[in-house]
């Protein structure tokens, strides 16, 4: 969104995981959901859904040169978030 949609943003972020660590949640997600579902198959839709979104003709998915990469693979939500807010300056955060 970074690249198209908010070119001009002042925060840019691009959050990753490993594609083993996208299928296992989402695997969880949908368990929970108590769909039938199998570990395997989910990562190869992912991988698959990964190359088709990087080799889009318009808007592929990748990073904004000037966002901030980070890694969410082992983390929880909260640390992703605590993360993100890290890299709003103070004063924007206090008001």
């Amino acid at each position: 969104m970074g690249t198209v949609i908010f070119p001009d943003a002042a925060y840019k972020v691009f959050l990753t995981a490993s594609a083993e660590e996208r299928a296992e949640r989402r695997y969880k997600q949908l368990k929970d959901k108590g769909v039938s579902v199998n570990l395997p198959g989910l990562l190869r839709e992912i991988l698959a859904r990964d190359a088709r979104d990087a080799q889009r003709a318009v808007a592929p998915l990748r990073p904004a040169e000037d966002a901030v990469h980070i890694d969410t693979t082992g983390l929880g939500i909260e640390e992703v978030i605590e993360r993100v807010i890290s890299l709003i300056p103070d004063s924007l955060r206090n008001g």
